[in-house]
């Protein structure tokens, strides 16, 4: 099959397909993740208006008092906004108890819960499909009455379709004339492959061919992508994703990479906002406490740097190394990592970013430093490079305009700790104290007052704080603490080294203080 025939067949196979975010409702089934109402109202906000997802599914009915706030909150804002429709929440198969909780929370989708394997069927509810087909109409009727939007999840669908197919084909069968709006045909337990996926979905829209599939994947064997991918390759109309892969054990299919793939893959057409997608992951990262891999395809942090020095020379030789994930079209940009492997070409351009020039012969001896500090696997970031070219070289590229001259921070029981500083900022001297939740805090909170009420500036976000034994190291020895900033639409790192980490710390606000200076 060449490649316009190709072309052809997958925009015929998917012209458009539906995202359902699950976030907020299978999301929160991870480990240790619980959202609070107004942060599900957060996230809800995010995905709907930035991302412009089709559909969020934000919470279990019946679960508890939180959820009923959170559903209700979601539920007012969804009506303001003219978005009631694509807010749903997951009911269950109980006569009349979660199309009322639904409703009475302000809901008009209902995701009912039915099951999709003869097993779960009868070894879990102890009935037979007749019965259990009975129970179901039952519910979408009441539904329907009640002005509800019905979709169906045909719960263990993937085994359904390996042990007892007959069993899915007859419920199916039994559900087909109703107001039913969607089936959603999860793999539960995460146990497909591609080629099985593909099987299963021809089978049922061979048996159903009017019908609107989603299919839900789990990522047990890390296929979740694949099997969604697969799945729309076939005629699937909908899929269902979760910001950062979030999901009950390995998770589900990632928001980010699963819009990534269609779009350059399959050429289908969706309505994401991709400028969104490292934001909403941020926003869900720092919800949810579950850290974004550095790795994570689209989202992580190194996802677009370049290390090798080669791939710096490729770039600047008609863009070599780059494909269609250009980080700009994720809202990010492309970053050349300084470490032993990288090369003049990569220590170039984070000299040209700094606007710092140096001459071939200075360039050699600042990547022969470099490459020093990465064998010894000490973190070198961009914002380091003006440190390291002065004490290469042997003079200040820059003098430095902020100097501390002197500080206390101190605590005690019972009280906030306090932090008391004498600064010099370009040859002027400024005092100030402060409390905070900590002594760096008091620290930053105490410098921030100097910048905000004499000096008349914004003072840059301290938007992550790490602290970290430095690679070879002892417990008893040194610390680094690495402080990401941001500040004009940019992040940047500083690092401090200190036996104490709050010393650490306030080396690496000094330093950062000097770069923007």
């Amino acid at each position: 099959m060449g490649e316009k025939e190709q072309l052809t067949t997958y925009q015929h196979i998917a012209p458009a397909i539906e995202i359902m975010d699950s976030t907020l409702r299978d999301g929160e089934q991870t480990s240790g993740v619980s959202f609070l109402p107004h942060e599900k109202l957060m996230i809800a906000r995010k995905l709907l208006q930035d991302v412009r997802v089709d559909r969020v599914e934000v919470a279990s009915a019946r679960v508890s008092d939180g959820e009923r706030d959170a559903v209700r909150m979601i539920c007012n804002f969804a009506e303001r906004s003219g978005l009631l429709n694509h807010i749903e929440v997951l009911g269950f198969v109980d006569g009349c108890q979660s199309v009322d909780w639904i409703s009475d929370c302000g809901g008009k989708v209902i995701n009912l819960l039915a099951k999709g394997s003869r097993r779960h069927c009868e070894q879990q509810l102890g009935k037979p499909l007749q019965e259990h087909a009975d129970d179901i109409l039952r519910v979408v009727d009441y539904a329907d009455r009640r002005g509800l939007q019905v979709n169906l999840y045909l719960e263990d669908w993937s085994n359904g379709m390996k042990d007892s197919p007959q069993y899915v084909y007859q419920l199916m069968s039994r559900l087909s004339d109703t107001p039913i709006r969607r089936y959603m045909l999860p793999d539960t337990l995460g146990i497909l492959n591609p080629l099985q996926c593909v099987e299963y979905m021809r089978k049922m829209l061979r048996h159903f061919p009017n019908a609107h599939f989603d299919f839900h994947a789990h990522n047990d064997y890390d296929l979740a992508v694949s099997n969604s991918l697969a799945a729309v390759l076939c005629g699937c109309r909908g899929l269902h994703v979760t910001v950062n892969g979030l999901g009950e054990r390995c998770g589900n299919a990632p928001l980010a990479s699963v819009q990534a793939i269609l779009k350059d893959h399959f050429h289908a057409r969706t309505h994401i906002n991709e400028s969104q997608l490292n934001e909403v992951s941020r926003l869900v990262e720092g919800y949810s406490g579950i850290a974004i891999a550095s790795n994570q395809p689209i989202v992580g942090e190194n996802v677009f740097t370049q290390v090798a020095g080669v791939h710096a020379d490729g770039d600047n030789k008609n863009n070599l190394y780059c494909n269609e994930l250009a980080p700009e079209r994720f809202g990010r940009k492309r970053e050349y990592a300084l470490g032993k492997n990288s090369g003049k070409a990569n220590i170039a351009k984070n000299l040209e970013e700094l606007g710092l020039e140096l001459t071939p012969e200075q360039t050699r001896i600042v990547t022969r430093r470099i490459t020093e500090l990465g064998d010894k696997k000490e973190l070198v970031t961009q914002d380091d490079l003006p440190y390291i070219v002065s004490d290469v070289l042997k003079h200040n590229v820059a003098e430095d305009k902020v100097k501390l001259l002197s500080y206390m921070v101190c605590t005690s029981y019972g009280l906030k700790p306090l932090a008391s500083i004498k600064v010099e900022i370009n040859g002027q001297q400024y005092e100030a104290d402060s409390t905070g939740d900590g002594q760096y805090d008091a620290f930053v909170k105490a410098m921030r007052k100097i910048y905000r009420e004499k000096l008349n500036r914004t003072f840059p976000i301290l938007a992550n704080y790490t602290v970290t034994i430095p690679p070879g190291g002892r417990t008893d020895a040194l610390v680094q603490t690495v402080v990401t900033w941001h500040s004009d639409d940019r992040d940047f790192k500083t690092k401090g080294l200190d036996a104490d980490q709050t010393e650490a710390a306030i080396k690496a606000t000094i330093k950062m203080l000097n770069l923007i200076e």
